[in-house]
């Protein structure tokens, strides 16, 4: 830790244990026994448990919950997260427009955890607050940006999904409309959080680009880039933030180019796309770009004689339009309206969101075989998926249905905006 604590990184002095270590219900304090333990050890030991575990061990004492609430701690917790299958959660919003009813899901996404774990959440919003609709914008460390609508209002909100927590962030400063998205991303240079909100130039009125620092309170206007010509997010729903910069695509000079935002800098920079991606690329509806393994990944989507070809693309090397690599490659008789990669799992398969003409709106999971529903009927929104194996952990719905996938975290809202 950056400074020793009282009682030079151990715990009280009247802390105890019995002959047997005791359970989180049994511990209690024995002023005649001294236990020495060093903080070390205790933060590398708490560091690797899941985030239920953790929240439940600050009933301890106060020391462990002031070790817990330490942003080293906090980041030490979440770098281990982000290389732990179990960590990883793909966090459901379902919307059912007949009874104007939605529900938020969290489910686990390593294979050998069951469908008990499924969860059903509770949005954390003040009280004040009675949402009649919600909508996932974009999820970074474990942090959510969610959209609510009390009496018309669209209001904010940052959410940490995992520890129950939420902020509300200060109103925009232009109107969000179908066609504009978020990013949210670290700025290591700042220390802080920032989030990105951008709309496609091709609606008028034309509204500026607008930035959030959350330990700035206020949105402000940002230039747009020098080249730019064209901007789409159809078959994009959020900004990827990878390299320290948000990514989307443009069109560039005749040309489909991924244009960057650096929020440390707030400089703008261009990455070409491979060839073989701008020619399966039909039209701007079908490219887009998402986050893969820590890569930016592009994916596009064309339909020709009758069949619907979807294939995505890894950058191997940041930067460099050579190291494009195919990924996979999915044909289907039904046209892909929307698809978007989410999350890859460690025997290859990718899990998708993926919107077409039939089903409006469901999340799958796929290798290079024609896939089937688990469902086995077309639904509005359900999980689909190629092999049979003891992943069951999608809540199978007649809904819409929409999944992002985060990585569970400490990090508390609260604790960024100063």
């Amino acid at each position: 830790m950056a400074q020793k604590r009282k009682n030079d990184g151990e715990l009280p002095e009247n802390w105890s244990w019995k002959k047997t270590p005791p359970s989180i219900h049994q511990m209690d304090v024995d002023d005649s026994v001294k236990v020495q333990f060093p903080e070390e050890i205790l933060v590398n030991i708490l560091s690797k448990l899941p985030v239920r575990s953790i929240v439940r061990f600050k009933s301890v004492s106060k020391f462990w919950t002031t070790l817990i609430s330490d942003p080293y701690f906090t980041m030490k917790h979440l770098n281990h997260a982000k290389n732990d299958q179990d960590s990883q959660k793909l966090l459901i919003y379902q919307w059912c427009p007949k009874d104007y009813i939605y529900t938020l899901y969290c489910c686990p996404l390593s294979p050998v955890q069951l469908v008990k774990d499924v969860q059903k959440l509770k949005l954390d919003c003040p009280s004040t607050l009675k949402p009649r609709h919600c909508m996932i914008h974009c999820c970074y460390n474990g942090l959510v940006i969610i959209e609510i609508c009390d009496n018309n209002q669209f209001i904010y909100l940052l959410w940490n999904p995992s520890i129950r927590e939420s902020i509300v962030l200060p109103p925009l400063g232009c109107p969000r409309d179908g066609g504009s998205r978020f990013g949210l991303g670290y700025d290591s240079s700042s220390g802080g959080y920032k989030i990105l909100h951008m709309h496609q130039n091709t609606h008028r009125p034309k509204y500026p680009n607008e930035i959030l620092a959350l330990k700035g309170g206020s949105w402000r206007s940002i230039d747009e880039h020098p080249c730019a010509n064209r901007r789409w997010f159809y078959a994009m729903d959020y900004l990827p933030f990878i390299h320290a910069a948000f990514h989307w695509i443009e069109v560039s000079r005749n040309l489909f180019v991924v244009f960057s935002f650096n929020i440390s800098n707030e400089v703008y920079g261009e990455i070409p796309l491979s060839e073989e991606i701008v020619s399966l690329t039909s039209g701007p509806y079908n490219v887009g770009i998402s986050v893969l393994e820590g890569m930016l990944c592009a994916h596009s989507k064309s339909f020709f004689t009758g069949k619907s070809t979807f294939k995505v693309w890894i950058l191997k090397e940041y930067g460099v339009k050579e190291s494009w690599m195919p990924l996979l490659t999915i044909v289907k008789d039904i046209p892909f309206y929307n698809a978007s990669p989410r999350y890859r799992f460690l025997d290859g398969e990718v899990l998708f969101w993926c919107v077409n003409l039939v089903t409006r709106g469901h999340v799958f999971r796929t290798v290079n075989k024609p896939f089937r529903s688990w469902s086995r009927w077309v639904t509005r929104g359900h999980a689909i998926r190629t092999v049979d194996r003891p992943f069951r952990s999608w809540p199978r719905s007649d809904k819409s249905q929409v999944g992002h996938v985060f990585t569970e975290s400490l990090i508390s809202p609260k604790s960024l905006t100063y």
